[in-house]
């Protein structure tokens, strides 16, 4: 599994001309530093773009799942089951497929090309895995703090926003967690709504690297390695978080 990481950190520090020869070689020959240079020179504006788009989808994404697993985990509506249902089906709609659906509506709206769509398309991928980890995770509150709220004189939204987020932590760094990576990592929503915009995520920006007659493996490799680091530190911080989160509701008293 740490193969491939291996191999980008040791083809980001190799030549291009390096690369070619046979067999590979397991360490850099020649080590340079040309690859980064042209990250940092090239990429900037793109891993900026990422940020935002990945900050925005995290945002559009709680405010959206986080009252919909309160209502679906604690005030159970009617239709609840069902809406749980259609939230689990809709994650199984390939990406391409809603892409397609999102470019045909934006041309209409006139909003290709930015990043609000950017971020709204990649939210549908969060905010279903949101709503159901939150509903897993709210289920399980238990009903006395509810109870209490209310004869405090709280109403259903003063409790949400008091009693139950804040108790919900674990939950809303799991999701934030994912719902960033989705965004940081899309590629398919980016080269479809977003391929000629000015403002173009860091997956595009290694893409850009690949040509019909040129591949420039050095700076891909490295635009690679450093467009990991950010989400390699998140990960790393918020492990704790994620277990807990991720594992709420799963086991029932």
């Amino acid at each position: 599994m740490l193969f491939p990481v291996y191999w980008m950190l040791n083809n980001s520090l190799t030549r291009d001309e390096d690369m070619r020869r046979t067999p590979p070689s397991f360490f850099p020959a020649h080590p340079t530093l040309d690859g980064y240079r042209a990250v940092l020179d090239q990429q900037l504006p793109y891993l900026g773009t990422s940020l935002l788009v990945g900050l925005g989808t995290v945002l559009l994404t709680v405010v959206i799942a986080a009252p919909a697993g309160y209502a679906l985990g604690l005030l159970r509506p009617r239709g609840s089951g069902a809406l749980s249902f259609l939230l689990l089906a809709a994650q199984m709609i390939p990406g391409i497929i809603m892409a397609m659906g999102f470019y045909a509506i934006y041309l209409n709206l006139g909003v290709l090309n930015t990043l609000p769509g950017l971020i709204l398309a990649d939210s549908t991928l969060a905010v279903p895995f949101g709503v159901l980890i939150f509903t897993a995770f709210m289920a399980g509150i238990p009903r006395e703090l509810l109870q209490a709220s209310r004869v405090d004189g709280a109403g259903t939204f003063r409790t949400f926003w008091s009693i139950v987020l804040p108790i919900s932590r674990n939950s809303v760094v799991t999701v934030s967690l994912f719902a960033f990576l989705w965004s940081w990592s899309d590629f398919i929503f980016a080269s479809t709504l977003d391929g000629g915009g000015r403002y173009r995520p860091i997956t595009l920006g290694i893409y850009h690297y690949i040509g019909n007659n040129n591949q420039q493996w050095n700076a891909i490799m490295a635009a690679a390695v450093v467009a990991s680091v950010p989400t390699t530190l998140i990960l790393i911080g918020a492990q704790r978080y994620i277990a807990a989160g991720a594992t709420a509701g799963a086991v029932k008293d």
